[in-house]
C-alpha cells in the first residue's frame, strides 16, 4: 500500500495498513483492529457466551458491529489504477464490439474504433456495490453488507442490466449532465430502476438487498452469510415476481432458470403472458410473449476453471442478448460484462459507499455508475458462475437459440460436450420445489432447512 502522510493520517478518521499479509485498521494514527485481532475478539466473545458470562444477544450484537466496522473501513479505501487495453485487439462489451476495424462473422454488432464510445457504454451500466449505514437487515444487527454481500450485489447488477435493456433499450446511454437538467422520460425510467435497488426495506425498493436477504432466509441463509451464483439466481426470480405486487409494469418481464444446464423449451413457452398489459410510458413488446430473463448456472471445472471453456464464455459475452455473468475469482464475486484477449471486463462490487436515500427528489446517481474499466484474467475465474440473457421477443429467443450454438462446445474439445443444452418438453423434476417448500415451512430451523436444500443449491461459495 502506498505510504500515507502524517497530515493525511491526522485528517483521516481511520485507515488501513498491510504488513506481512495482515491488514490492520488504524484510528487517529494508532492500531485499532487487525484481521488476527478480529478473529481473537470473535473467539473471545464466543467463549464468554459458552461460559455464560454474557448475554448471547449482546455478544452477537457486538460481534456483528466489530465485523461491520472492520469491513466498512477495509472496503472504503479506493485507489485508482489504470487498466491497459491492447490497441490492436477487439474489445467486446455485452454483444457490442469496439476497437475493431472489420465486422467479424456471426455477429450483428457494428464495429467502432472509438474508445470513448466503449467507455460511455461501460459507464452507462448500473453499478451496485457494498453500502453502509442502511436500515438494519431483518433478523440481524447488520447495517452494511461489506465483506459478505458481493454475490448479491453482482446479482443485482445482472438484473439491473436486464431491466435497463427492457425499459431503456441496449442503445441507451447515461448522460451525467441530465441530473442538472429537466428529466426526459428515459432518465425518469433510469432513476426508477435505480430506486428499485435502493437499500431500504420499503415497497419502493422491491429489489433491495433487504428483500434479497429476506428471500435467502427461506432457504436457511442468514444476514452475513455468503451466497453462490445458483442461490442468487433463484432469489432474483423470487424478488422480481414479488415486485409485481407494487409495480405492475414489472409483470411484463419474467425469469426462467435452466436447471441442470438444460433449457426446457416447453417450460419457457408455458410461462408466456396470457393477458394484455397496456402502459403508455414504454413499449409493449408482444401480448403473447412476456420478455424473458434466462439464467443458466454453470460449473466449468473442478477446483479451477477448465481452460477449454474460456472460448465459450467469451463467445457468450459476444452475443447481443447476453446481460453478463455473475461469478468471479476465488473469494471475490464480480459481474463480468465483456472481454479482450484473455481478460474479462467487469464491474466490481467490492467498494463500500455511503447509502443513498433514493426516496429524495433528484437523488445523486454518480455512485451508481463506475468510470474505471477493470479486467480480470480468465484463468483466475472461479468455475462456478451464472450467465444471463435478455430475450425481448420470441423472435429474439429463436435467434438466440440459433446463434448460441456456436459457443456451447469448446473449440478444443473432441466430441459433443456443450456447456448447456436446449431440450424439448418440460423439466421432469419439480421446478424449484425446495424454494416453495421452504416458504410453507418457515417455522423450520435455518440449520435444518439449509441442510435439506444444500444438495440443490450447490453453492460453490464465492465472496
Amino acid at each position: 500500500m502506498a505510504a500515507i502522510s502524517k497530515r493525511q493520517m491526522q485528517s483521516s478518521e481511520s485507515e488501513i495498513n498491510k504488513q506481512d499479509g495482515e491488514q490492520t485498521v488504524y484510528s487517529n494514527g494508532r492500531p485499532f483492529l487487525s484481521e488476527n485481532g478480529l478473529s481473537t475478539l470473535e473467539e473471545s466473545w464466543t467463549s464468554q457466551q459458552q461460559d455464560g458470562n454474557t448475554d448471547p444477544a449482546d455478544g452477537e450484537k457486538v460481534k456483528t458491529k466489530l465485523i461491520t466496522i472492520w469491513n466498512n473501513v477495509r472496503y472504503s479505501w479506493s485507489f485508482k489504477t489504470k487498466t491497459n487495453f491492447a490497441k490492436d485487439s477487439p474489445i467486446w462489451l455485452l454483444g457490442r464490439i469496439y476497437n475493431h476495424p472489420v465486422k467479424p462473422e456471426l455477429t450483428i454488432s457494428v464495429p467502432t474504433n472509438d474508445f470513448d464510445s466503449l467507455k460511455h457504454d461501460f459507464v452507462s451500466r448500473i453499478w451496485l456495490t457494498y453500502r453502509k449505514e442502511f436500515p438494519v437487515l431483518n433478523g440481524s444487527y447488520y447495517t452494511s453488507d461489506c465483506g459478505w454481500g458481493c454475490m448479491l450485489r453482482s446479482g443485482q447488477m445482472l438484473l439491473a442490466q436486464a431491466l435497463s435493456c427492457h425499459f431503456l433499450g441496449r442503445d441507451w446511454r447515461w448522460n451525467e449532465q441530465s441530473e442538472e437538467e429537466d428529466m426526459t422520460l428515459k432518465e425518469s425510467l433510469h432513476r426508477m430502476i435505480v430506486q428499485w435497488f435502493g437499500d431500504r426495506p420499503s415497497p419502493a425498493c422491491p429489489l433491495s438487498i433487504h428483500q434479497m436477504v429476506s428471500e435467502g432466509q427461506y432457504s436457511g441463509k442468514r444476514p452475513g452469510d455468503w451466497y453462490g451464483p445458483s442461490s442468487v439466481s433463484l432469489i432474483i426470480k423470487q424478488i422480481l415476481e414479488r415486485a409485481t405486487d407494487t409495480y405492475p409494469e414489472l409483470n411484463t418481464i419474467r425469469v426462467h432458470i435452466a436447471q441442470d444446464c438444460t433449457v426446457y423449451l416447453d417450460d419457457v413457452l408455458q410461462s408466456r403472458s396470457q393477458e394484455k398489459f397496456d402502459e403508455p410510458d414504454y413499449e409493449v413488446i408482444d401480448n403473447k410473449w412476456k420478455s424473458l430473463i434466462l439464467l443458466i448456472p454453470l460449473r466449468l471445472g473442478g477446483e479451477h476453471m477448465n481452460p477449454s471453456y474460456e472460448s465459450c464464455l467469451k463467445g457468450l459475452l459476444s452475443l447481443e442478448q447476453c446481460i453478463g455473468i455473475i461469478g468471479g475469482k476465488p473469494r471475490h464475486s464480480r459481474y463480468f460484462i465483456g472481454w479482450q484477449d484473455d481478460y474479462l471486463i467487469h464491474l466490481d462490487p467490492h467498494h463500500c459507499q455511503e447509502m443513498v436515500d433514493i426516496l429524495m427528489p433528484k437523488f445523486s446517481l454518480k455512485s451508481f455508475h463506475c468510470k474505471e474499466l477493470q479486467k480480470t484474467a480468465l484463468k483466475q475465474m472461479d468455475p462456478s458462475c451464472c450467465v444471463g440473457f435478455y430475450l425481448r421477443t420470441q423472435r429474439d429467443f429463436d435467434e438466440f437459440r440459433l446463434n448460441v450454438q456456436h459457443y456451447l462446445v469448446p473449440s478444443q474439445t473432441k466430441g459433443d460436450y456443450p456447456i448447456f443444452v436446449f431440450s424439448n418438453g418440460s423439466n421432469p423434476s419439480a421446478d424449484e420445489r425446495w424454494l416453495h417448500d421452504s416458504h410453507t415451512t418457515q417455522g423450520t430451523s435455518s440449520a435444518s432447512t439449509g441442510k435439506l436444500h444444500d444438495h440443490y443449491l450447490d453453492d460453490f461459495e464465492i465472496l
